[in-house]
């Protein structure tokens, strides 16, 4: 009984080490300034993750406009409902430059190397 309680309470210190060793670790990268200039991760990142989950919700959003139309044309706010649920996932999708974190075109000038 001693040795399992005395082996349950190592196992639990070394997972516990191993959390705090990480986070310690991983401090820095996340207190990493953000810039706008993507590096080789985050393009594949977005090329990988971003864009097909941007894409997923832009045809969900269209979706649910879609349904949705009769009610925002009796309320009035079919220009809102379509902007929030289809051009912005549509913006984030195919406007947004490769990695970059801020929506639009990039407009840097060295860019079109």
């Amino acid at each position: 009984m001693r040795l399992r309680r005395f082996a349950m309470l190592k196992f639990i210190k070394s997972r516990v080490l191993t959390v705090m060793v990480v986070g310690l670790i991983s401090v820095p990268a996340l207190a990493a300034p953000q810039s706008d200039y993507p590096n080789n991760y985050a393009m594949m990142g977005d090329v990988l993750v971003a864009r097909p989950m941007g894409l997923f919700w832009t045809v969900l959003g269209s979706a649910a406009f879609v349904v949705s139309l009769p009610f925002t044309a009796i309320g009035g706010n079919v220009k809102e409902a379509a902007d929030v649920l289809v051009v912005g996932p549509a913006k984030e999708t195919f406007v947004r430059c490769l990695g970059c974190i801020n929506s639009g075109r990039n407009t840097d000038s060295n860019s079109s190397r």
